[in-house]
């Protein structure tokens, strides 16, 4: 007996017929400033969907494309959930506004201006007060590889093992970057995560999937014993993931969604 004949498939369509986002490239530095500020404001919404806001602490702050040593901020004391393009602040290196109507958080501004200022190659930092983070940095520990999304954190994030109040001193915030080097990530011991990236949506997503990592790791220690990814490995996931056009793919999800359901936050 004889089955029922199989349909031929239809063809596969050339791959530059599909679409695959990428970041985009801009013909001015108009174009390129508004876009950071639209994915600033984006990102802030969704950190605030997720309850990274804790009352006036968090910032995220993305560098001028024109002036390298001023950087948009959101405006201090606004929930995270109502800022919108116009409402971002420009603050000079030194906490200045120079263009806004809003006050920004001058303790917080201490330390992304000095990692701005030391890693030349970062456009956004993220640093928050979020849950997770927060209990990892009580504990003073780095993330294990024990996931494949902790991996893209393997050898490349760093603890700044020490504890100081709130943050209003240059040199605290030049100690910080110096903690930082070169990494990707930072957890500030019993103080919370910091995260840059050469774009908003790579800094925004480290800080996102470094939040959740802290949260299984705190979670499989909670259950039993966490079986860690060898070096190898680490390693190797750390290679395909790490990089920030990943983070960047990676955010692009979160970024449709918020613009597409709050598009009031480009106004």
């Amino acid at each position: 007996m004889h089955g029922t004949p199989r349909p031929t498939p239809p063809p596969a369509l050339p791959t530059d017929r599909l679409r695959f986002a990428m970041p985009p490239m801009h013909d001015s530095v108009d174009d390129e400033r508004r876009h950071r500020k639209e994915r600033l404001a984006g990102a802030l919404r969704i950190f605030g969907r997720l309850g990274f806001e804790d009352g006036v602490s968090g910032h995220i702050t993305a560098r001028d494309p024109e002036y390298s040593d001023c950087f948009w901020v959101n405006p201090f004391g606004m929930p995270f959930r109502h800022v919108t393009v116009s409402d971002l602040v420009l603050a000079n290196s030194d906490g200045q506004v120079v263009e806004g109507r809003y006050h920004v958080n001058q303790a917080a501004f201490t330390v992304h201006t000095q990692v701005h200022a030391a890693r030349p190659d970062v456009v956004a930092v993220a640093h928050c007060h979020s849950v997770h983070g927060r209990a990892l940095a009580a504990l003073g520990d780095l993330l294990d590889p024990i996931t494949q999304e902790s991996c893209a954190f393997y050898e490349d994030h760093a603890l700044y093992d020490a504890y100081t109040g709130v943050t209003v001193d240059t040199e605290e915030g030049r100690r910080i970057a110096a903690a930082l080097d070169s990494h990707k990530a930072l957890v500030l011991r019993n103080h919370g995560l910091l995260a840059v990236g050469d774009s908003v949506d790579a800094a925004a997503w480290w800080f996102i999937s470094m939040e959740r990592s802290a949260q299984v790791q705190l979670t499989a220690r909670a259950a039993g014993r966490p079986v860690l990814i060898d070096h190898r490995m680490a390693v190797a996931t750390r290679e395909q993931l790490g990089g920030d056009l990943v983070a960047w793919i990676n955010y692009q999800p979160l970024w449709r969604d918020i613009s597409r359901t709050e598009p009031d936050l480009l106004s």
